[in-house]
């Protein structure tokens, strides 16, 4: 077990970091907020491996507000952008 926490902890953080380079490189707004979305797939998977590894629910809540706060925003600019074109 101890083997693939680190294996899937390696993942996380290379994807976060590819993440945050998006971020702070994108060429557009919209690479930017895509990379946003994506970084908070990587926490939100980040907390699923935590409750998994120490077998609790207690990140069960933050995990549901980071889900619906990545959806929201990503619906919000997916509307601003088709409203601009």
């Amino acid at each position: 077990m101890s083997v693939a926490v680190v294996a899937v902890s390696i993942m996380l953080a290379v994807a976060g970091a590819g993440a945050i380079y998006r971020i702070a490189r994108g060429p557009s707004i919209l690479d930017r907020v895509l990379a946003s979305d994506v970084l908070l797939a990587i926490v939100g998977a980040a907390l699923v491996t935590d409750m998994i590894v120490y077998r609790n629910l207690d990140y069960l809540a933050l995990l549901v507000a980071i889900s619906l706060i990545g959806f929201i925003g990503s619906v919000t600019v997916a509307r601003f952008v088709t409203d601009r074109r």
